[in-house]
């Protein structure tokens, strides 16, 4: 598992930023996504993919201990579909 702190510290090794800087750029990344999805905005970044907002409509689901049906309420949920490009990284 790579962490946020781990990407920041291979940014600040590959571009000659502190650590605390190069966590502040990741962290400002990931904080523009949250907002464009929030607004219900979809985020393309050219080469790596793109996140999208997707709604699940409420439903019935069962609770695994008692067999009891219950209602799953609806939700929004970030999803992401990766580029050409990393699909190809990731099977060549």
């Amino acid at each position: 598992m790579t962490t946020a702190n781990e990407i920041a510290d291979k940014i600040a090794g590959e571009l000659g930023l502190t650590k605390v800087q190069a966590k502040m750029i990741v962290e400002s990344v990931f904080e523009q996504i949250t907002q464009a999805a929030k607004n219900g905005a979809e985020t393309n970044v050219p080469g790596f993919g793109r996140f999208k907002v997707k709604e699940t409509p409420e439903r019935e689901g069962r609770n695994p201990a008692t067999g009891a049906t219950i209602k799953i309420a609806a939700a929004k949920k970030l999803t992401f579909t990766p580029a050409k490009a990393v699909k190809d990284a990731l099977n060549g």
